[in-house]
C-alpha cells in the first residue's frame, strides 16, 4: 500500500505525464487540421456559402461530415455524386426537378448565392475525413451483352439524367425510362429538348436544366445511341 506521500507524488506524476501527451496529441492535430481541412481552399465563396448553409438551417434536414438531420439527403459528397449542374438546378427551383415529390423549401436564391452553396459543396469533399462517407458496396446492374448502353455514359448523365430517369434498370421513376430512345427519337429532338424542353411541350415536367453546348452534345451522341435490341 501507497504511502501518503508516495500516492501524492504518483497522483502528481501520473497527471504530469497525461497533460503532457494531451498537449502532444492537441499540437500534433493543430498543425494537422490545415491541410486536412484543405484550408488553402477556404475561399470567400465558399465561405459565403457555409454562412448560406448555417443561415438558411439546411442541418435541420440534411447532415454534412456526419452532422445533422435525416429528412434529406446527405451531403457530404453531394458534389462529386451529383456534379454541380444538379446542385444548382435544385437549388435555383427544388419544385421543377421533382415535381410534385420533394418538399425541399424554395429559397429563391441568387444566382451568386447558388454559386456560393456550390463552391461550399465542392470544398466540402475535400475535407480528409478519413474516408467518411463510405461509398456503398452495390453491385453493378446486369447488363445486356449487345446494349448500345454499355458504352461509357457521360459523367452529366450519370449525375444529372439518373435523377429522374432510368436506363437498364437502374435511375430514377419521375421521367420516362431510356432503354431504347434512340430508336424513337432522332438528334435533332434530342438537341431541342434538351435546350428548352417547355418550348418543345408546354406542358413538360422536365425543367430547362443549366447544360451548356458541350454537354447537350455529348447528351445527343449517347442518347441517339441507345437502340431497341433486336428481338
Amino acid at each position: 500500500m501507497l504511502s501518503k506521500s508516495a500516492a501524492k507524488a504518483f497522483f502528481l506524476g501520473g497527471t504530469a505525464l497525461c497533460s503532457t501527451v494531451f498537449l502532444g496529441l492537441s499540437y500534433d492535430t493543430f498543425q494537422q487540421m490545415p491541410q486536412r481541412t484543405n484550408a488553402a481552399g477556404l475561399t470567400a465563396s465558399v465561405i459565403r456559402g457555409k454562412h448560406l448553409w448555417e443561415d438558411k438551417n439546411c442541418m435541420g434536414c440534411h447532415t454534412l461530415f456526419g452532422e445533422g438531420a435525416y429528412y434529406a439527403p446527405e451531403l457530404t459528397r453531394v458534389y462529386e455524386r451529383r456534379g454541380p449542374a444538379f446542385i444548382a438546378a435544385q437549388l435555383k427551383d427544388p419544385d421543377a426537378m421533382f415535381p410534385g415529390q420533394r418538399r425541399m423549401t424554395n429559397y429563391h436564391f441568387t444566382d451568386g448565392e447558388v454559386t456560393d452553396l456550390v463552391a461550399f459543396f465542392e470544398w466540402a469533399q475535400t475535407v480528409d475525413l478519413n474516408g467518411f462517407p463510405a461509398k456503398p458496396s452495390l453491385g453493378a446492374p446486369a447488363q445486356r451483352a449487345a446494349s448500345a448502353s454499355a458504352q461509357k455514359k457521360p459523367q452529366i448523365f450519370s449525375q444529372l439524367c439518373v435523377t429522374c430517369h432510368s436506363l437498364e434498370g437502374t435511375g430514377g421513376t419521375v421521367g420516362p425510362a431510356l432503354d431504347g430512345v434512340g430508336s424513337r427519337l432522332d438528334a435533332a429532338y434530342f438537341e431541342r429538348w434538351l435546350k428548352d424542353p417547355l418550348a418543345v411541350k408546354a406542358d413538360a415536367r422536365m425543367p430547362k436544366l443549366p447544360l451548356d453546348d458541350a454537354q447537350i452534345s455529348e447528351l445527343v451522341t449517347f442518347l441517339s445511341a441507345q437502340k431497341e435490341m433486336p428481338r
